[in-house]
C-alpha cells in the first residue's frame, strides 16, 4: 500500500506540473548535521543569523515537526538559455535567472498547496508544506530523494535538469518508502570552483557565503567589502557563474512554467535609469518578483558598486553616482562615493567631497570619502 500512496503521489505531482518529484525518511544523515555545525561555526553564514538560529530544527525535520515521517520533495525547472553566454555591458546590470520572472515562493508554494490538499482527501493524517524559507536543508533532503546530488559548488545538481531546479517539500505523517539516494557525479570536475569570481569555496563542497556574490549583493545588510567590489562586475542581483559551468547543464531542459518567464525590464536593465529609483520606483518595478525582498537601498547599493566597476563610465553613469551622494540613505550614498571615486574625474570628485563632506554625519560614509580623497594614506593609518 505505502509504495501505491508514493506513486500515485508522484503521477499527481507531475500532473500538476512539478517537474522532478522524490520521496525520502524524515531524517537527515548526521553528515548533513555535521556540516551545517562546521560552517557556522566558522562563521561562513556570515550575516544569516538565522541559519544558527534555527540549527537544531534544519538539521532535523522531526525536530520542525515531530509527526512528520515522509518528506515529498519537488522540484519545479527554470532552466533558461545559458546566462554567460550574453556579452557584458558597462551600462546594464544582471540580474540572477531565478530573479528575472516572479517570485518563485509564491509559485511553488501554491502549487505545493494544492497537491497537499489533493493528498489529504485520499489518505488520512497530518502534513505541512514547505519552501526555502522554513528551517529545512533542501538539498540534503533532494539528494536523499534521489533528485540530484550536491554538487562541489554546494547547489543541487540534476542529471535530467542541470542546476535549474526550484525545490519544496511536504512533510506527512505518513510512512513511505523513501527513494533511492542519488550518488555524487561530480567526478574530477572543478569548474565550478575555479568560475567563482570572488573565490568563495575554500574547498570543494565548501562555500564561504561572505565572499559570495549572491550572498554579498542579497543577504549582505552592510557595505560590500572593499577588496571584493571590484570582483562583482555588473552583477547587481545574484550570481550565476557556478552554476552556468556546470557540464551537467547539457542535459538541462527550457521551463516551461510562464510565471518564470525574464520580464523585459528585468533583462539587462540599465544602471543610471536603478540608480534613480526612490523606493516607491523600486517597488513598482520589482512588485512580484524575489529582487523586491532585498530592499531598495541594498538594491542601489548593488547598482553604484556595478556603475563603478563600469569598464567605460559615461557621462549618464557619472551622473547617477553623483546624484546618490545626496540619497537618504548611508548605504547607498556610501556606495556612490566609492563609485564616483573609481569613474569620475579627480577633479570632479574632490568637487564634490568638498560640498558633501563636511556635512556627512554617518560614519561609513565619511571613511569612504577620505578613502577617496587619500587612498594611500588611508591604507597606511593604524
Amino acid at each position: 500500500m505505502s509504495a501505491e500512496i508514493r506513486e500515485a503521489i508522484r503521477a499527481q505531482a507531475l500532473t500538476m506540473g512539478f517537474d522532478a518529484v522524490g520521496f525520502a525518511e524524515a531524517r537527515l544523515a548526521e553528515a548533513a548535521r555535521t556540516d551545517l555545525a562546521e560552517y557556522i561555526g566558522r562563521g561562513y553564514h556570515g550575516d544569516m543569523g538565522w541559519l544558527a538560529h534555527t540549527a537544531e530544527r534544519r538539521g532535523d525535520p522531526r525536530a520542525l515537526w515531530s509527526e512528520a515521517r515522509s518528506v515529498v520533495v519537488l522540484g519545479l525547472n527554470y532552466g533558461d538559455d545559458d546566462p554567460l553566454a550574453a556579452e557584458p555591458d558597462g551600462e546594464s546590470g544582471v540580474i540572477s535567472v531565478y530573479a528575472r520572472g516572479q517570485d518563485y515562493h509564491d509559485t511553488v508554494k501554491k502549487r505545493l498547496k494544492a497537491l497537499a490538499r489533493w493528498v489529504a482527501e485520499r489518505w488520512p493524517g497530518e502534513l505541512k508544506v514547505f519552501v526555502d524559507t522554513a528551517p529545512v536543508m533542501e538539498k540534503p533532503l533532494a539528494q536523499q530523494a534521489g533528485i540530484g546530488w550536491q554538487g562541489k559548488h554546494t547547489n543541487l545538481v540534476s542529471r535530467g535538469f542541470g542546476s535549474w531546479l526550484f525545490l519544496g517539500e511536504i512533510y506527512l505523517s505518513l510512512e513511505l518508502e523513501p527513494d533511492l539516494r542519488e550518488e555524487d557525479h561530480c567526478g574530477g570536475c572543478r569548474r565550478c570552483l575555479d568560475a567563482c569570481p570572488t573565490n568563495a569555496f575554500p574547498a570543494p563542497y565548501k562555500l564561504d557565503a561572505r565572499r559570495c556574490i549572491s550572498y554579498l549583493t542579497i543577504e549582505h545588510k552592510g557595505p560590500i567589502p572593499h577588496e571584493l567590489r571590484p570582483l562583482i562586475g555588473n552583477r547587481i542581483f545574484g550570481c550565476d557563474d557556478c552554476l552556468a559551468v556546470c557540464p551537467w547543464n547539457k542535459f538541462a531542459q527550457a521551463g516551461h512554467e510562464p510565471a518564470f518567464l525574464p520580464r523585459v525590464e528585468l533583462t539587462a536593465p540599465r544602471l543610471a535609469e536603478l540608480a534613480r529609483l526612490d523606493d516607491a520606483g523600486f517597488r513598482a518595478m520589482f512588485a512580484g518578483t524575489s529582487v523586491k525582498r532585498t530592499g531598495r537601498n541594498r538594491f542601489l547599493r548593488n547598482v553604484l558598486t556595478a556603475i563603478g566597476n563600469a569598464p567605460e563610465p559615461t557621462p549618464e553613469l557619472v551622473a547617477a553616482a553623483r546624484q546618490c551622494l545626496d540619497d537618504a540613505s548611508p548605504l547607498v550614498r556610501g556606495a556612490a562615493v566609492w563609485a564616483l571615486g573609481r569613474i569620475a574625474e579627480p577633479r570632479l570628485a574632490a568637487a564634490a567631497a568638498e560640498a558633501c563632506l563636511p556635512g556627512e554625519s554617518d560614519t561609513d560614509v565619511r571613511t569612504e570619502w577620505r578613502r577617496l580623497l587619500a587612498p594611500v594614506e588611508y591604507l597606511r593609518a593604524p
